[in-house]
């Protein structure tokens, strides 16, 4: 039911796309190009400047060029917890290596991607029992579509749906066995002297921990970022989680982090997420690459 919601949820906002202006809310008319797809691809010249969905947690409304590719990969990931809200003295540790987003431009203004979690490493140590628990390899895959209803191609603000959905595939009790979705809501504005800001809302529908039933949870993000010198960017961003289920407790984490622009196809990223709640990790250093070919 879930897989089905979603697709139809896809295929609808798709239809409705026709009746949208690329120009909206922004200024300058954008240049056509919906002639372009999968198999006719958006000549170089054309071409966007290189967005990403990393490395912070509010995703990027623009899409990747039609008939173009894109890879967006942490290199190196480590989270650390302590207690994480509960009473017991628990220390969580993960690692996760070469976790991948996959993406393909299927039209002018519509993406698809696999994001395809290589590799990870759980280690739960509970010190007053003196128990250890260690979970590794692969994660859940997941599927998303992003669709850019205006500002792809020019204006000082974009805004994209993008409908996605979990598929159990982790190994060794990584993941919850479950389907599981949801909607992410992105919208990207150009700022003065160079600013740029991001915000996010997310509906999540997931599992119960009891497995018996879904709820609903609610992610917003929002995240300020500027040239610092050369190629080099910064920026500063605000993500909270709140779950609908019984006995949650609300995640919220302050992240910073740096980007570089190696080429105009190639970005590498570094940051770290810190959590200001007791639910959240405490922290959370990485360091990614993304690449547009």
């Amino acid at each position: 039911m879930l897989r089905q919601c979603a697709c139809a949820l896809a295929a609808a906002i798709a239809t409705a796309l026709a009746a949208v202006p690329t120009s909206a809310h922004g200024g300058e008319p954008a240049l056509d190009k919906s002639q372009f797809n999968l198999f006719h691809p958006t000549p170089r010249d054309l071409m966007r400047e290189l967005s990403t969905d990393r490395p912070d947690k509010t995703e990027s409304p623009y899409t990747v060029d039609a008939g173009h590719f894109q890879i967006e990969s942490d290199l190196v990931n480590f989270s650390y917890d302590r207690y994480n809200g509960d009473p017991t003295d628990t220390t969580n540790r993960s690692w996760s290596f070469a976790n991948t987003n996959l993406k393909a431009g299927l039209l002018n203004n519509v993406d698809l991607q696999l994001v395809v979690p290589t590799f990870n490493y759980v280690r739960s140590e509970d010190r007053g029992a003196n128990l250890v628990d260690e979970n590794s390899g692969f994660g859940d895959l997941i599927t998303r579509l992003k669709i850019n209803l205006w500002g792809n191609d020019g204006g000082k603000t974009a805004f994209a749906v993008m409908p996605f959905i979990k598929f159990p595939t982790a190994q060794d009790h990584l993941g919850n066995g479950a389907f599981e979705g949801g909607l992410i809501l992105p919208l990207a504005v150009k700022l003065p002297a160079g600013w740029s800001l991001g915000v996010m809302t997310e509906f999540d529908f997931n599992e119960d921990g009891s497995g018996d039933g879904y709820h609903a949870e609610f992610i917003n993000t929002i995240t300020v970022s500027h040239a610092l010198v050369g190629e080099l960017s910064g920026y500063a961003e605000f993500f909270s989680s709140v779950s609908s289920e019984d006995d949650s407790d609300w995640i919220g984490t302050v992240d910073l982090g740096l980007t570089y622009g190696l080429t105009d196809y190639i970005q590498l990223d570094a940051g770290v997420n810190i959590g200001v709640t007791r639910a959240a990790d405490d922290i959370n250093p990485f360091v990614g690459v993304s690449w547009r070919f």
